[in-house]
């Protein structure tokens, strides 16, 4: 079972943000990755991007610069 430690969870309202999401991530060098919508917040699509809470400030960078859209960002420990 996976320790729960504290996350940046991003959601989106559709899987193609989604997935735009995951590509720019990953080409960038983070180290989060796609999950299934945690119950604690809603999403249309049912996928979120997880990080680590530490690199919150990046991840956001990030989406501003490559103008990448999404629903919300919450902290959450999962």
């Amino acid at each position: 079972m996976r320790k729960k430690e504290l996350r940046v969870v991003v959601s989106f309202a559709t899987t193609t943000q989604a997935m735009a999401m995951e590509e720019t991530a990953k080409a960038a060098g983070l180290k989060g990755r796609l999950i299934p919508i945690p119950r604690q917040i809603t999403a249309d699509c049912g996928l979120a991007w997880s990080e680590p809470a530490q690199n919150r400030v990046a991840l956001e960078l990030l989406m501003q610069e490559k103008k990448l859209q999404c629903d919300q960002v919450v902290e959450l420990v999962i």
